[in-house]
């Protein structure tokens, strides 16, 4: 295969369906939606068998088990596919919806509309269900998608692709809008994060290695993030059984997730208290404890932290202890080691959580919950195309409505300018 031709073939059927999704109506695409959702449903079969292709030559490579937990499907993850693109086809659509309309002096209105980005690649490993996700999230916002899933899931990939565009075709929307690159060879990440003229935004979803590449390579801009080391700050204004229930389902919940809390800080007043029931909690369940002296004091189990410790992301049940003076200790902790995924605070003190939350940049910030909640679904985005740290465009979990721009529109009625 011609990689170089075939992706810009690829990329000049995306831009031609992006401009055919952009004045789609919300009737068309919610019908897509539903007649996706209807096929992955009636395909559990086929799409497990494909499944199953891809989980031998998995397991034929030796690739580790918790990869292969990643990459494989069950019918209740089929039934989670199916569900999810309809809970996207219910959310409102936010394209076209115009804000901050105002009355100028000249008489003109002047005003915001919502709009699609245009062509978004999207680049994943492993798991299958982000075909289906991806698709949905990006027909819905009225772009089109490149979608490029990991070799390893190719067969289950290519499977959910033509359900994908059967939907399409019975919406009577292009198949071009979403289109699943059909060779495994990485090259074609190469050609797809370059070709500028066809793509106007890449999202990567994946490993550090994976987003690193990307975002080093890519000439066109990349909604990311690299790290997820979060942290929860047990204040000595904390609720005791709040603080015991936060800090075990921030790490226990799921030790594989970005959201996960990876580091424990603690004020020094209240470790006493709180570490011992705690760490008991993280023992039985087979957590390793890594802290710094003074949590060693009070729990011996634990070995000690190194400096590269605290700035770490273990996706693994380790978890990193600190014990702290003070807020402001916390948060300078935070600011110095953090990756600006999420953060939390426990703590019954209003002008503590408010100087938390001001201070601590990070793309979701909060007091009194577990980090576990950093996620699409849960603050009802419907499913999400991934969480960014960056600063610019979107931040935090994004939906359907990172997935668009906006652009300002003006309303006259023959005025001039003098």
């Amino acid at each position: 295969m011609d990689i170089k031709r075939y992706m810009d073939g690829v990329g000049r059927g995306a831009r031609a369906a992006s401009r055919l999704m952009a004045r789609a109506d919300t009737a068309a695409k919610n019908r897509a939606l539903e007649a996706i959702a209807q096929a992955i449903s009636r395909e559990t079969g086929r799409l497990l068998a494909a499944n199953a292709m891809d989980l031998e030559e998995a397991k034929r490579k030796g690739l580790e088990p918790a990869f292969i937990d990643r990459l494989t499907l069950s019918a209740k993850g089929v039934a989670a596919m199916s569900e999810g693109l309809l809970q996207i086809a219910s959310l409102p659509d936010p394209v076209g919806e115009i804000s901050d309309l105002k009355f100028r002096p000249s008489g003109i209105q002047v005003g915001k509309m919502r709009v699609p980005l245009g062509v978004i690649g999207i680049i994943y490993e492993a798991r299958p269900n982000v075909t289906a996700d991806a698709a949905g999230l990006c027909l819905k916002s009225g772009n089109a998608a490149i979608l490029r899933g990991g070799s390893e899931a190719l067969h289950c990939n290519q499977a959910i692709a033509s359900l994908v565009h059967e939907g399409l075709r019975t919406a009577g929307l292009p198949e071009s809008a979403v289109q699943v690159i059909e060779t495994s060879d990485r090259a074609a990440v190469g050609e797809l994060i370059t070709m500028k003229s066809h793509v106007d935004v890449i999202v990567p979803r994946g490993g550090k290695g994976l987003i690193e590449r990307i975002s080093n390579e890519a000439t066109i801009p990349v909604i990311k993030h690299l790290d997820g080391v979060c942290h929860v700050y047990i204040d000595d204004d904390a609720d005791f059984d709040k603080a015991l229930r936060i800090a075990d389902n921030a790490k226990t919940q799921r030790y594989g997730t970005c959201n996960t809390m990876e580091t424990l800080l603690v004020a020094s007043s209240v470790a006493g208290k709180i570490l011992p029931p705690l760490c008991e909690i993280y023992l039985k369940k087979g957590v390793e404890l890594r802290g710094d002296e003074a949590a060693r004091s009070i729990i011996r189990e634990m070995k000690a932290a190194t400096e590269e410790d605290w700035g770490t992301e273990y996706l693994a049940p380790i978890l990193s202890v600190r014990v702290v003076k003070d807020l402001d200790e916390a948060m300078d902790h935070i600011a110095l080691y953090g990756s600006q995924h999420t953060d939390a605070i426990v703590t019954e003190d209003y002008s503590k959580a408010r100087r938390f939350l001001r201070e601590v940049d990070s793309s979701s910030v909060m007091v009194n919950a577990s980090t576990r909640f950093a996620d699409g679904f849960e603050y009802g985005l419907g499913a999400e195309i991934g969480i960014s740290t960056d600063k610019l465009h979107a931040r935090g979990p994004v939906g359907l409505e990172g997935l668009t721009s906006q652009k300002f529109i003006v309303l006259g009625d023959g005025q001039v300018r003098t």
